[in-house]
């Protein structure tokens, strides 16, 4: 698509979309393979700040499970025990009930069992309960290849305009969140549960600098919001159950010089197999 046509698409698919959002990044570190635990913290947490009315509360990766890919006793037995199926999961229907009943849009991490396959999910539940898109994690590596790849990096839709999903270490490349920019994403999403360290908030930044949108992401033990100034906005970094609430004008994450000025012909080679 040439660069002008492509830059008009953004700005139809921003023009009619919701700029004011309230992020709710919730932050607790799981117990592998408790998901009755997990499952209380969260619920616990959920409705100590649901009279905060944030527009979506994300979860950090795994959370349901608490990791359980990266557990050192790791079984196939367990790891199939814990796993979800979408649409039979008790967990998932209490997560839909919880959105409809506050209406409140949840992106909920945790393992998922589809046609025979494991995938480390984050399922969008919108504001009436209903799945809105799901996203599994897409680069996999040595602590996770019990997971299958995802094979695609979806933008959805929501009341704020186009949201794209990254997990944990999808977030290390920077063509993935260029994709979901150039896909109409104002705002990134990005639950997590490895390295969270200071060099990893400098990646963020610069991941949100370089594609001029909003980027959240949410750890067990911290989370943080960097506008697309590559500037942090808002932090929460704790070892307790908890909440990062906090409202962004997603109307400045406008497409400007990083984007208007790349030169796309000059890039070929990051397309080619190494």
């Amino acid at each position: 698509m040439p660069r002008a046509a492509a830059l008009l698409v953004f700005a139809c698919l921003t023009a009619f979309a919701e700029d004011k959002v309230r992020l709710g990044l919730f932050t607790a570190m799981p117990v592998k393979w408790d998901l009755e635990a997990n499952w209380r913290a969260f619920e616990q947490t959920f409705l100590r700040h649901a009279a905060e009315k944030p527009d979506v509360v994300v979860t950090p990766e795994c959370f349901l499970d608490g990791y359980a890919a990266s557990a050192k006793d790791w079984t196939p037995e367990k790891f199939a025990a814990i796993a979800q199926d979408e649409a039979t999961s008790p967990y998932i229907a209490k997560v839909r009930e919880l959105a409809e009943k506050h209406k409140i849009a949840i992106l909920f991490g945790y393992t998922e069992k589809r046609d025979g396959k494991y995938y480390n999910a984050s399922l969008l539940i919108d504001k009436s309960g209903r799945p809105a898109g799901r996203y599994y994690k897409t680069h996999l590596q040595a602590h996770d290849l019990r997971f299958s790849p995802g094979a695609d990096l979806p933008v959805f839709d929501t009341p704020w305009g186009k949201t794209g999903v990254l997990i944990c270490a999808d977030r290390r490349w920077p063509e993935t969140a260029r994709v979901l920019k150039l896909r109409g994403a104002r705002l990134t999403l990005v639950p997590s549960y490895g390295m969270w360290h200071i060099d990893n908030e400098w990646w963020m930044r610069t991941r949100s600098y370089e594609n001029e949108n909003f980027l959240a992401f949410a750890h067990p033990n911290v989370a943080f919001i960097a506008d697309p100034k590559g500037q942090i906005v808002a932090k929460l970094q704790s070892n307790m159950p908890g909440m990062l609430v906090a409202d962004i004008d997603l109307s400045e994450a406008t497409t400007r010089k990083h984007i208007e000025d790349r030169r796309p012909e000059l890039y070929k080679d990051i397309a080619l197999p190494q």
